[in-house]
Protein backbone atom coordinates (compact mmCIF):
# COMPACT_ATOMS: atom_id res chain seq x y z
CA UNK A 1 0.00 0.00 0.00
CA UNK A 2 1.41 3.47 -0.72
CA UNK A 3 0.29 6.47 0.87
CA UNK A 4 -1.37 8.43 -1.68
CA UNK A 5 -3.77 4.83 -1.48
CA UNK A 6 -5.76 5.29 1.24
CA UNK A 7 -7.24 8.52 2.52
CA UNK A 8 -8.52 9.47 5.84
CA UNK A 9 -11.57 11.74 5.68
CA UNK A 10 -14.99 12.97 7.32
CA UNK A 11 -17.01 10.64 7.37
CA UNK A 12 -20.98 11.44 6.16
CA UNK A 13 -24.20 10.51 6.10
CA UNK A 14 -23.88 8.16 3.20
CA UNK A 15 -21.16 6.05 4.63
CA UNK A 16 -23.64 4.56 7.04
CA UNK A 17 -24.14 1.30 4.75
CA UNK A 18 -20.19 0.84 4.94
CA UNK A 19 -19.64 1.97 8.62
CA UNK A 20 -22.70 -1.06 9.51
CA UNK A 21 -21.03 -3.55 7.22
CA UNK A 22 -17.73 -2.94 9.30
CA UNK A 23 -19.40 -3.14 12.58
CA UNK A 24 -21.17 -6.27 12.32
CA UNK A 25 -17.54 -7.33 11.18
CA UNK A 26 -16.20 -6.56 14.50
CA UNK A 27 -19.20 -8.43 16.15
CA UNK A 28 -21.30 -5.61 16.39
CA UNK A 29 -24.19 -6.43 13.95
CA UNK A 30 -25.96 -3.49 13.21
CA UNK A 31 -28.06 -3.19 9.16
CA UNK A 32 -27.45 -0.27 7.11
CA UNK A 33 -30.92 1.91 8.41
CA UNK A 34 -29.34 1.18 12.36
CA UNK A 35 -26.21 2.69 11.02
CA UNK A 36 -27.60 5.44 9.60
CA UNK A 37 -29.58 6.50 12.67
CA UNK A 38 -26.54 6.37 14.92
CA UNK A 39 -24.22 8.19 12.92
CA UNK A 40 -27.01 10.60 12.08
CA UNK A 41 -26.87 11.79 16.17
CA UNK A 42 -23.40 11.21 16.29
CA UNK A 43 -22.43 13.55 13.38
CA UNK A 44 -24.58 16.48 14.55
CA UNK A 45 -22.55 16.25 18.13
CA UNK A 46 -19.88 18.65 17.58
CA UNK A 47 -17.74 16.70 20.80
CA UNK A 48 -17.50 13.93 18.28
CA UNK A 49 -16.13 13.42 14.63
CA UNK A 50 -16.18 10.03 12.85
CA UNK A 51 -13.45 9.39 10.45
CA UNK A 52 -13.02 6.87 7.41
CA UNK A 53 -9.89 4.98 5.71
CA UNK A 54 -10.67 5.25 1.93
CA UNK A 55 -8.70 3.01 -0.64
CA UNK A 56 -7.79 3.94 -4.25
CA UNK A 57 -11.31 2.23 -5.29
CA UNK A 58 -13.14 4.15 -2.99
CA UNK A 59 -13.72 1.41 -0.71
CA UNK A 60 -13.93 2.33 3.54
CA UNK A 61 -11.64 -0.04 5.11
CA UNK A 62 -11.97 1.24 8.32
CA UNK A 63 -13.41 3.55 10.50
CA UNK A 64 -12.81 5.27 13.90
CA UNK A 65 -15.23 7.57 16.28
CA UNK A 66 -13.71 9.91 18.85
CA UNK A 67 -15.35 12.06 20.77
CA UNK A 68 -14.64 14.36 24.06
CA UNK A 69 -15.59 13.14 27.32
CA UNK A 70 -15.81 15.64 30.66
CA UNK A 71 -16.00 14.57 34.05
CA UNK A 72 -16.38 16.57 37.41
CA UNK A 73 -13.87 14.62 39.50
CA UNK A 74 -11.46 14.48 36.91
CA UNK A 75 -9.17 16.59 33.38
CA UNK A 76 -10.97 15.55 30.59
CA UNK A 77 -10.24 13.53 27.60
CA UNK A 78 -10.99 12.31 24.31
CA UNK A 79 -11.79 8.45 24.06
CA UNK A 80 -12.18 6.59 20.71
CA UNK A 81 -15.82 5.28 20.77
CA UNK A 82 -14.95 2.43 18.00
CA UNK A 83 -12.36 1.79 15.75
CA UNK A 84 -12.67 -1.08 13.03
CA UNK A 85 -10.69 -2.03 9.73
CA UNK A 86 -11.96 -5.04 7.73
CA UNK A 87 -9.58 -8.09 7.92
CA UNK A 88 -8.16 -7.93 4.21
CA UNK A 89 -6.24 -4.25 5.26
CA UNK A 90 -5.44 -4.98 8.87
CA UNK A 91 -1.37 -5.01 9.68
CA UNK A 92 -1.02 -2.36 5.87
CA UNK A 93 -1.38 0.84 8.10
CA UNK A 94 -4.94 1.78 7.89
CA UNK A 95 -6.05 1.51 11.81
CA UNK A 96 -2.42 3.44 12.75
CA UNK A 97 -3.67 6.31 10.29
CA UNK A 98 -6.56 6.16 11.67
CA UNK A 99 -5.52 6.60 15.26
CA UNK A 100 -3.21 9.59 14.34
CA UNK A 101 -6.19 11.04 12.72
CA UNK A 102 -7.99 10.99 15.90
CA UNK A 103 -5.29 12.25 18.17
CA UNK A 104 -4.69 14.90 15.82
CA UNK A 105 -8.15 15.99 16.55
CA UNK A 106 -8.17 15.27 20.40
CA UNK A 107 -5.30 17.84 20.38
CA UNK A 108 -6.64 20.67 18.17
CA UNK A 109 -9.63 20.16 20.93
CA UNK A 110 -7.74 21.43 23.71
CA UNK A 111 -7.63 17.21 25.14
CA UNK A 112 -3.94 16.15 26.56
CA UNK A 113 -5.04 12.13 26.69
CA UNK A 114 -6.51 10.15 23.96
CA UNK A 115 -8.29 6.41 25.45
CA UNK A 116 -9.95 3.15 24.37
CA UNK A 117 -12.06 0.74 25.96
CA UNK A 118 -10.71 -2.95 24.39
CA UNK A 119 -12.99 -5.90 25.41
CA UNK A 120 -10.55 -8.32 26.98
CA UNK A 121 -10.81 -11.27 24.44
CA UNK A 122 -9.18 -8.35 21.75
CA UNK A 123 -5.65 -9.29 22.81
CA UNK A 124 -4.51 -8.78 18.97
CA UNK A 125 -6.19 -5.34 19.76
CA UNK A 126 -4.45 -4.75 22.64
CA UNK A 127 -1.18 -5.77 21.03
CA UNK A 128 -1.82 -3.11 18.64
CA UNK A 129 -2.71 -0.15 21.00
CA UNK A 130 0.17 -0.98 22.81
CA UNK A 131 2.28 -0.55 19.91
CA UNK A 132 1.31 3.12 19.09
CA UNK A 133 2.07 3.73 22.74
CA UNK A 134 -1.29 3.06 24.29
CA UNK A 135 -0.68 1.67 28.14
CA UNK A 136 -3.30 0.02 30.15
CA UNK A 137 -4.81 2.21 32.96
CA UNK A 138 -7.22 0.50 34.78
CA UNK A 139 -9.60 -2.77 34.52
CA UNK A 140 -13.34 -1.95 35.27
CA UNK A 141 -16.78 -3.51 34.73
CA UNK A 142 -19.29 -2.34 32.63
CA UNK A 143 -23.05 -2.09 34.12
CA UNK A 144 -26.30 -1.36 32.00
CA UNK A 145 -29.67 -0.47 32.51
CA UNK A 146 -32.21 -0.21 30.54
CA UNK A 147 -33.89 2.47 30.98
CA UNK A 148 -37.96 3.89 30.30
CA UNK A 149 -38.46 5.30 26.87
CA UNK A 150 -38.81 4.93 23.37
CA UNK A 151 -37.27 1.51 22.53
Amino acid sequence: MKERDLIIRAAGPGDAPALGALSTELGYPSSAAETADRLQRVLAAPSHRVLVAENAANEIVGWIHVFGAVRVESDGFAELGGLVVTESWRGRGAGTRLVAAAERWASDHGYHKLRIRSRVERSEAHGFFERLGFSGCKTQRVFELSVAGDQ
